[in-house]
C-alpha cells in the first residue's frame, strides 16, 4: 500500500494488522468527538424522544452540535460508546486495512503494478470481510452516541456489555447485526474509495517526485482520501446509522429506511452531517495512515533488531 517501495521488504501479516489495529484506535480517540456529532445530525428528525427538553434541542452545525452536546449533556457525552469504538477498531480496522495488501496481491499474482480493478476488489473484499466480524460493535457504538444523557429521558443502555446483552435478549442475533446489509455497501464503498485514493494519491506523488515518502507525502495522501470517500459514502452512511439506531418495527428494512427518508424530507437527508462527515473522516484519515504508516516502520525496525540479536 501503501506505498511500500518495491525496493522495502514487505511487513509480516500479523504487523500490518497490528498496527492498522493500533492506529485505527488512536485515530478514533482523537476524533470522536466529531463521529459523534455526526451521528446526532445524521439522525436528526427521526428520534422519537419523551421529554420537553429533550424535544427542544436542535443541532445546527458540527461545532453548534458539539456546543451543544456539552452546555446540555457534559463534555463526556462527546465519548459515548468509545469503548464499543475501540473494539470496532480493533477487529474491523486489522481486517480491513491489515488485510488489504495481501488481498491484493492474490487477486493480482503479486503484479509489481496492478490495476485499479483489481485495486477495487480488494478494497471491497477487505471491507465486507471486516464488517461480518465486527457489526454487532458498529451497531452498540452507534446507539450509545445516539443516546442522549438528560434527566427525564430514559437511557436505553447503561453500559457496553449490558447493551450486547439487551440487543440480544430483546432483538436476538438478528439485532446485533442489524444494518449488516447497508454497513456492507457502505464499507465495501468507504475501504476501495479509501485505500484505494490513497494508493493512488501517494504513488502519484511519488512518482512526479513532488514529496518523499514521509508524514507530509501521507497527510496529503490522507487527507484527500477522506474528501473522495465522504462524497461517495455518505447516503449510505446515513441510512446505515439512521437503520441502525431504530427500535425494531420503525423500519422494515435499509431500503425502507431509505425511502422513507426519500419521501419524508427529501434527497438532501442523504447528506445530513456531511460536514462531520468529511471533518472526521478526514482527520480520522490523516491520523490513521500517518500513524499506521509508522507504527509499522517502528513494528518493523524492531523486529529486525530482535533478529540481529537472536543471530549474534
Amino acid at each position: 500500500m501503501v506505498g511500500l517501495k518495491p525496493s522495502d521488504v514487505p511487513p509480516p501479516l500479523a504487523v500490518k494488522m497490528a498496527s492498522a489495529g493500533a492506529a485505527a484506535c488512536i485515530a478514533d480517540i482523537v476524533t470522536f468527538p466529531l463521529d459523534t456529532a455526526k451521528v446526532r445530525l445524521q439522525i436528526q428528525g427521526e428520534m422519537k424522544v419523551a421529554a420537553a427538553e429533550a424535544k427542544a434541542i436542535r443541532y445546527r452545525g458540527v461545532f453548534g452540535t458539539i456546543s451543544t452536546m456539552i452546555r446540555t449533556e457534559g463534555p463526556r457525552s462527546l465519548y459515548n460508546g468509545l469503548v464499543a469504538g475501540l473494539q470496532r477498531q480493533v477487529c474491523f480496522a486489522s481486517v480491513r486495512i491489515g488485510l488489504y495488501d495481501n488481498v491484493r496481491d492474490f487477486y493480482t499474482g503479486g503484479a509489481a503494478n496492478p490495476g485499479i480493478m483489481m485495486r477495487i476488489l480488494a478494497g471491497c473484499t477487505t471491507g465486507a470481510m471486516a464488517v461480518s466480524f465486527a457489526q454487532p460493535t458498529d451497531v452498540v457504538k452507534v446507539r450509545f452516541q445516539a443516546q442522549i444523557n438528560l434527566d427525564g429521558v430514559a437511557r436505553r443502555y447503561s453500559g457496553t456489555m449490558q447493551a450486547y446483552r439487551h440487543i440480544f435478549r430483546n432483538e436476538g442475533l438478528r439485532g446485533l447485526w442489524k444494518g449488516t446489509l447497508p454497513n456492507i455497501t457502505r464499507n465495501a464503498l468507504v475501504n476501495c474509495t479509501e485505500l484505494v485514493t490513497y494508493d493512488l494519491i501517494k504513488e502519484a506523488i511519488l512518482r512526479h517526485k513532488l514529496m518523499s515518502d514521509n508524514l507530509p507525502c501521507h497527510f496529503v495522501s490522507a487527507f484527500g482520501a477522506g474528501f473522495v470517500t465522504t462524497v461517495i459514502a455518505s447516503p449510505v452512511d446515513v441510512v446505515k446509522t439512521r437503520y441502525m439506531n431504530s427500535p425494531p418495527g420503525q423500519y422494515r428494512s435499509a431500503i425502507n429506511c431509505a425511502w422513507t427518508m426519500m419521501t419524508k424530507e427529501g434527497p438532501t437527508a442523504f447528506y445530513k452531517g456531511f460536514v462531520p462527515s468529511f471533518l472526521r473522516l478526514g482527520s480520522w484519515n490523516v491520523v490513521m495512515f500517518v500513524s499506521f504508516e509508522q507504527i509499522k516502520r517502528a513494528m518493523m525496525v524492531t523486529k529486525k533488531r530482535f533478529e540481529t540479536s537472536d543471530r549474534t
